[in-house]
């Protein structure tokens, strides 16, 4: 995605140079002397044992003496006399923040495994509290946008203009830190944190995005690796275009799940029992709303970012069902206005997000130059899978105008690591079930627990206690299970939710807890 102008291409390439240097060279790489981290009292209700710190990193690890910026860091601490060392967090994105989930984890393990380990979020660089916080166009995702699918030339156009702003806009603002927001960087800053607090090696959970992040570190700092737990893991091998490419199509058949999940409701939301029927009356609305935004707000790419959450987890459906089911039924734009709120809508926190995103997609590998090729492939996805190929197309636009000085990806093969834990659902949408296997194989000697015929994006510590005992023994004593095969261990999906007001009904509270937290889009 987006950005930069021509004054950071010898910077760019300076830092590339440096960074994709071999693995052994990397880890081996001078470090600015260890901090010291004072932790004070940030609880929250919900975490109230929750305490943060601030640590100073090198903008540019190649030069650890020179500019620093800070990183928000969040834990609990330990309270077991077995203490297990740090146990570093990510919910992904990338521009999550992770300062909460600390808090989410620590609550939702066995309190025995928890008490064992300092849990420690992080916001990392550019992201939340972290110092400098990117946000490269305010308002960027501002209602109405125009109709992401470009079916006239004034429509491709004008979604263009929005790309390439976006890139210039970062490239104005952030021209010496644009360089350096990528996921090496923020490696060698999980690197400063394991040093920070005094750890020889560390112990990683991380979600999506964080479970490349996790193994990027684990391929640089093979040595440091104590425990690796990856839930819902990125696809290495097609970071970053071709995994969004994957993505489009994964998340068509969530839809079509979803519209299938309404059809079987038909006696709540009466759409129909055929759920072809119900997805072309979906489509419909979209073409609706195309022609005349729901109260000035919800648009066709607006519906879209407001039901794209529910290809993440399926504890959204009754929400978006009923917003659906009103505004066709009775022409009542309320709930579906308020599900864009909800769900689609973009807050400052989320610029923030964005920013981050773009900032380390386009940066961690090349991308297609020539916007000729996007248009190509994006038709071609398009016609199999319509629902959000346009849309995620133009969420990573920027990416086409960025400067040519990109990394190349790491290639995760051959680390030597201790036994590795993944947990992938067969239909996630978001890192579809290629990306477990894929680093199933890079990864040796590791175990994947997979969810058979879920589709929700991050699965631990959700509800399903299957998956959750795999989890809390790896991280009580490093077992895991050893099936001998492509797959180590099966956990059954749980079933999908029931409409609202339904005696059958259940909150979904935990699952709905950590989709809160989790950075989506990676």
């Amino acid at each position: 995605m987006s950005k930069r102008a021509a004054a950071l291409c010898g910077a760019a390439a300076v830092l590339a140079a440096t960074l994709t240097a071999a693995p052994a060279q990397a880890g081996a790489a001078r470090s600015a002397p260890a901090a010291h981290l004072t932790w004070k009292s940030c609880g929250t209700a919900d975490y109230p044992t929750l305490q943060c710190a601030s640590l100073k990193v090198p903008l540019d690890h190649a030069v650890p003496d020179g500019r620093r910026i800070t990183l928000a860091l969040s834990r609990v601490p330990h309270t077991a006399k077995t203490y297990q060392g740090p146990l570093l967090v990510n919910p992904g994105g990338p521009g999550g923040s992770g300062l909460t989930l600390a808090g989410f984890v620590a609550s939702s393990l066995p309190k025995a495994v928890a008490a064992s380990y300092d849990v420690i979020g992080f916001d990392p660089r550019g992201v939340g509290r972290s110092s400098p916080a990117l946000d490269c166009a305010p308002g960027h995702f501002g209602p109405v946008r125009p109709d992401s699918v470009p079916a006239t030339t004034a429509l491709e156009q004008a979604n263009l203009r929005r790309a390439t702003s976006f890139a210039a806009a970062c490239a104005r603002t952030y021209a010496d830190v644009l360089p350096h927001i990528d996921t090496v960087s923020a490696v060698r800053d999980l690197d400063a944190i394991r040093r920070a607090v005094g750890a020889s090696k560390i112990n990683y959970f991380g979600y999506s995005y964080g479970t490349y992040l996790g193994a990027v570190y684990a391929k640089l700092y093979p040595q440091r690796v104590r425990r690796l737990v990856l839930d819902s893991v990125v696809d290495p091998t097609g970071v970053w275009y071709d995994d969004n490419l994957a993505q489009d199509q994964a998340f068509n058949d969530r839809h079509r799940a979803l519209m299938a999940w309404i059809a079987r409701h038909d006696a709540t939301y009466h759409l129909g029992t055929d759920p072809a029927k119900v997805e072309a009356k979906w489509y419909a609305m979209r073409a609706a709303l195309a022609r005349k935004p729901a109260e000035g707000k919800v648009g066709a790419s607006e519906l879209e970012d407001t039901f794209i959450p529910g290809g993440y987890y399926n504890g959204y459906w009754p929400y978006l069902a009923e917003a659906f089911a009103a505004y066709v039924t009775r022409q009542d734009t309320a709930p579906l206005v308020e599900a864009y709120g909800n769900f689609g809508a973009v807050d400052a926190a989320g610029d923030n997000g964005y920013s981050v995103y773009t900032a380390v997609q386009c940066r961690d590998a090349s991308w297609p130059r020539d916007w000729r090729q996007w248009r190509k492939d994006n038709w071609a996805v398009y016609a199999k899978a319509p629902f959000m190929t346009w849309n995620n197309a133009w969420y990573n636009a920027p990416c086409a105008f960025w400067p040519k000085s990109a990394l190349r990806p790491v290639n995760l093969a051959g680390a030597k690591l201790p036994p590795v834990l993944l947990f992938q659902a067969t239909n996630d949408a978001a890192t579809p079930y290629r990306g477990g296997a894929a680093v199933h194989r890079l990864l040796a000697g590791s175990s994947l627990v997979v969810e058979q015929g879920g589709g929700n994006h991050g699965i631990t510590l959700s509800g399903n206690g299957c998956l959750d005992r795999y989890l809390a023994a790896y991280l009580a004593d490093g077992t895991v299970p050893r099936g001998g095969g492509a797959v180590d261990a099966v956990c059954a999906a749980l079933p999908d939710p029931q409409p609202l007001g339904t005696k059958e009904a259940s909150s979904g509270s935990r699952g709905s807890a950590l989709h809160g937290l989790l950075g989506f889009r990676g």
